[in-house]
């Protein structure tokens, strides 16, 4: 059994090598928000998850209240109006927010209101689940990258294609 032992231990380096060099996808992701005069108000940190991402956002200089907050499927955040982040990551092609009638199970890029104070602050962590900081069609690097966006009223959670969240206020492209 020694022997055996010895024999397995080139095999088990051999392997950890490949799973090592094979494994491009990022630890960490994050996006600096801008508002629409283009200063930095916040960030996103996005870190893996067992079954999508984890986007930790920490934001200020926002009006109070609940405010949509979405994965946008292009990586560009030019103000004013923000409308060069284009529509909704939605890979899977699904409807929009988690109360739609049609279809109970959002597009990727939907993620809850995001709840700012009366200081105009807020800091929270959303699972984004099923998007990936890997290769492949849900993964937030795809051609073009994403960006994370913030709107001006709050999402509710059912109308195609935005929840009628209404202009865009922030934006911050993410990067690896």
């Amino acid at each position: 059994m020694r022997l055996r032992t010895l024999l397995a231990i080139p095999a088990l380096v051999s392997f950890s090598a490949v799973v090592a060099v094979g494994d491009t996808a990022p630890k960490s992701a994050h996006a600096n928000i801008i508002n629409a005069q283009g200063m930095k108000i916040g960030t996103a940190r996005i870190t893996p998850t067992a079954d999508g991402v984890s986007i930790a956002v920490n934001v200020s200089q926002l009006p109070p209240g609940q405010h949509g907050i979405h994965i946008h499927t292009v990586g560009k955040c030019e103000g004013p109006a923000f409308t060069s982040a284009g529509g909704h990551f939605n890979p899977t092609m699904a409807h929009h927010g988690i109360n739609n009638p049609l279809n109970p199970h959002p597009h990727l890029g939907d993620l809850p209101n995001l709840v700012v104070d009366n200081d105009g602050k807020a800091k929270v962590t959303f699972v984004a689940k099923g998007v990936t900081l890997g290769e492949g069609e849900n993964s937030l690097f795809h051609e073009g990258g994403t960006s994370i966006v913030i709107h001006a009223k709050a999402d509710d959670l059912m109308s195609d294609p935005s929840g009628n969240s209404g202009d865009r206020i922030a934006c911050g492209v993410v990067e690896k």
